[in-house]
């Protein structure tokens, strides 16, 4: 097969303990799985059928990159998050087959022009001019679930600069990993290499050039962002 210019390299994030990488296809968020952060947002927290917003593959960053702070915004927003990244395709799965479909897991920051995606919520827009931005993926090193189990619990915490801002427990997800993986299914065929955020708790705030943010998940480590 020839192109008229060579196609970009395939977007991957790190594997923990291992020199191979994790391809990335697509990546999926799900929107307000925190009861408090949907508070925190002026929502209903109510459990009702979850939604979902996607980022460009290559909007994948690294554990330790130093990220620029991105234009058209004022208002950069940090968001701790637990990642599913999926090693087997599945449609349709139901709840109790979805642990099958989950290579590993990682920590992730999903970060946010909040101005921008506000502005648009307001007006009824899609949100990807404040979701969908260049190094807006942020994603630690995956480990392999044969080595770290099912996470069904455990703390998932933010700092910015050694202050605390997020914490809370995975057990307090609205809709849990099966849930989550078995909804999106009936929707898209997941494949392997497709990412999955699962949402953040309260605590979302503000970021500026020179913050340093490390996120952290039970079991998982740590995940340290550079805003430059």
């Amino acid at each position: 097969m020839h192109f008229v210019f060579p196609p970009h390299p395939t977007p991957s994030v790190a594997v923990r303990g291992e020199s191979a990488r994790f391809p990335v296809r697509r990546i999926f968020c799900v929107g307000r799985n925190y009861a408090d952060h949907a508070r925190e947002m002026g929502q209903d927290p109510t459990r009702e059928a979850p939604f979902f917003f996607t980022k460009p593959a290559d909007a994948v960053v690294d554990d330790g990159a130093v990220v620029p702070y991105p234009p058209l915004t004022g208002n950069l927003h940090h968001e701790a998050e637990l990642v599913l990244a999926i090693g087997r395709p599945g449609f349709e799965v139901p709840p109790a087959q979805a642990w099958d479909l989950i290579w590993g897991y990682a920590i992730g920051n999903d970060l946010t022009r909040r101005d921008l995606q506000s502005e648009a919520r307001v007006k009824g827009r899609p949100w990807d001019w404040g979701k969908s931005f260049d190094n807006s993926a942020v994603c630690g090193p995956v480990s392999p679930a044969a080595q770290v189990g099912r996470m069904t619990a455990g703390y998932i915490r933010l700092s910015v600069n050694g202050t605390l801002r997020q914490v809370a427990d995975l057990s307090e997800l609205i809709w849990s990993i099966p849930d989550i993986i078995s909804i999106l299914s009936g929707a898209v065929r997941l494949q392997p290499g497709d990412l999955v955020y699962t949402g953040t708790p309260a605590g979302v705030g503000p970021l500026v050039a020179g913050d340093v943010c490390v996120a952290e998940i039970e079991r998982l480590g740590s995940l340290t962002t550079h805003i430059g």
